[in-house]
Order: C-alpha cells, then structure tokens, then sequence
C-alpha cells in the first residue's frame, strides 16, 4: 500500500513537471490549443527592430496580444473564413510581402557597405562641395534694361535690400532682401556661378547676368572655405543612401535577369 501511494506521488511530480515545461514553451492553452511563446518573442522582436523598447508592461500587453489573436483565429476557423478565394488571395499576397523582405534583408546582410565605402562617398562629396562658399545677395527681373536701371541706382547709393523687396521676381530671397545665404558657386545655374566666382567681397556686377530665369544683378557679402560636416556627423545618412543604392541595383539586376513575356 506504502508502495502504491509513493508510485501515485512520483507519478503526480512527473506530470507537474511536464506541465510545466508545456507552460514554459506556452504562453497559454486556449480551448485545448496551445499559444506557442514564440509568437510572443517573434511580436516583441518586431517592436524592438523598429527601434522601440520592450518593457515588462509592454510584455504583459503583447501576452494579452497573442491570446486574444488565437481567440479570434479560432473563431474565424470556426466560421470557415480560412477556405473562402479572398483569404486564400491575402495569405499569397502576404506570404510573398515576408519572402521579399527576407530576400532584400538577407541581400544587405551579406553585401554591407564598408567603412571603405563610406570614406570614399564622403570624399567625393567634400571634393564637390569643398572650396569656397559665397554668401550673395541678388535682384530677378524679367528685362536687361531693368537690371540695368537697378546697377545705376545701386552706384548712386540705392538700398540693395529695399531694391530686391521691391522688385525682385524672385519670391523666396526677395522677400529677404534678395539674401541666399552661404552656398557653394556649383550649386546655382552656370552663368549665375560664373558670374560669382569673378567677384571679389563687397562688389557688385557691373553689367546685368542673363539665366534661364531673367536677369540678375548679384552683389557678394562675404566669402569663406567651404563649412562642411565631418565624416562622422554625416556617415549615419552616406549608409543609409549607400545601402538604399546598392539595394535598388540588386533589384534592377533582378528584373533584368528575368523572362518576363
């Protein structure tokens, strides 16, 4: 009998032992059927890729997620919605969406930009953008005789400032005294930038500057070397471009490489 009743404990400590193991891969039995914790972790993994924390509240929450999914999976089964052609058309849909995300992840993953990379972007882009910068002032207008009248008022004493909000056809420096702020020559049209790179601080053009535009009277206010960012203040947005280029040639070879008729 003392035997019997041991036998009957052990049996009891097993069967303990294996439900809880069952809870521990479970985050709960829901009408009979398990909730694997893998849902939970693959859900949290999802939250902390898109760069937001998960905190013990957050898990209880996911818990609750997880559980309540199962519950309304179970009856959209149980209704049949599994079966019907639009469910079937969205499970595709979704299945090839999580294909080709894998895909690109695992391209980028096996193809990064290096450090090397990166350094030789940012070079070019300080050989393009390095230099001097002009900070320059200019007036629009649609005729030469215009610009011609507004340089003769300018030399007998005129207000380049009061000028250019007056007449300047430009809307977004008129209204600022005809100010463009610092910039290198290379980023304005070419007769514009020409006209620049002859001027020295302080001078104004002596003959109207004719662009696809109108015509400009351009004044320059000060010079400096070029004030670009160092390679570590921008490196964080030269991968993400770089990757975002590399990525899209992957695609491009892709479609190129198919049979498409």
């Amino acid at each position: 009998m003392k035997k019997q009743f041991l036998l009957a404990t052990a049996v009891a400590g097993l069967l303990a032992m294996g439900a809880q193991g069952a809870f521990a891969q479970n985050v709960a039995i829901v009408n009979g059927k398990a909730v694997p914790k893998a849902r939970l972790d693959s859900l949290a993994q999802q939250i902390a890729r898109s760069g937001r924390p998960v905190t013990p509240d957050m898990e209880n929450q996911l818990r609750e997620e997880v559980i309540a999914r199962e519950v309304f999976m179970q009856e959209a089964e149980k209704q049949g919605l599994s079966g019907t052609d639009d469910f079937k058309v969205q499970m595709e849909l979704a299945r090839q969406t999580i294909l080709i995300r894998e895909l690109f992840a695992d391209y980028q993953k096996k193809n990064p930009v290096t450090d090397a990379d990166l350094k030789g972007e940012y070079d070019k882009f300080a050989a393009a953008n390095g230099g001097k910068e002009y900070k320059a002032r200019h007036i629009l207008v649609e005729k030469e005789a215009e610009a011609k009248a507004i340089i003769a008022s300018l030399k007998k004493g005129g207000k380049f400032e009061d000028i250019a909000k007056k007449q300047s056809k430009d809307p977004g420096s008129g209204a600022k005294g005809g100010d463009l702020d610092w910039a290198n020559p290379s980023g304005y049209v070419p007769e514009f930038s020409e006209a620049l790179l002859k001027l020295n601080k302080g001078q104004l053009t002596d003959a109207p500057v004719k662009s696809q535009f109108g015509y400009h009277v351009i004044r320059v206010d000060d010079i400096r070397n070029a004030q670009l960012p160092s390679f570590e203040e921008v490196k964080p947005q030269i991968a993400q471009q770089m990757q975002q280029q590399k990525l899209a040639t992957f695609q491009e070879d892709l479609r190129k490489k198919a049979k498409i008729e």
